[in-house]
């Protein structure tokens, strides 16, 4: 019998933000260390994944760069699949990322992707965002489309 696979991320309640889980890479060497701590909170069909943005997220004019809001965006549609429940220990990849900036996003100050699963196949997660920051309009809006890591042998 093999050992227990650790999964790669943890998935556990916020012990500073009730209500909220923290979702984090168990290696924070990762790229996913850069945009860490990441919250999550699910409000029926929409998972509302948080980070805040700090200086090395920004750009010249200090606002929160396009790369690291690209970023944020892929990451987002993990931590939300796995908040409404489509994604569990198991990987997935990046199938499709689209973007269209509207606006910048302040340094400093937490910023949300409010995402929502469109389609779930067994192979295919179908999503869709926004992101947002109190007190300004919308930042962005993305879709995005992960497939599913294929299940193991003998358990298909």
């Amino acid at each position: 019998m093999s050992e227990p696979t650790i999964p790669a991320f943890t998935y556990e309640d916020s012990p500073t933000e009730p209500g909220w889980k923290s979702w984090a890479f168990r290696d924070p060497t990762r790229f996913n260390g850069f945009l860490e701590p990441l919250l999550v909170k699910v409000e029926g069909d929409i998972a509302r994944v948080r980070m805040t943005p700090l200086h090395q997220h920004s750009n010249m004019r200090d606002n929160m760069h396009g790369g690291a809001l690209l970023g944020f965006m892929d990451v987002a549609l993990f931590a939300a699949a796995r908040g409404l429940g489509a994604l569990q220990a198991g990987g997935a990849v990046t199938l499709d990322l689209s973007a269209q900036f509207i606006g910048g996003g302040q340094i400093g100050a937490p910023i949300e992707a409010r995402v929502e699963l469109l389609r779930e196949t067994k192979r295919m997660l179908f999503l869709r965002g926004l992101i947002v920051q109190e007190g300004q309009p919308t930042i962005a809006s993305f879709t995005g489309t992960l497939r599913k890591s294929s299940p193991p042998a003998g358990l298909a």
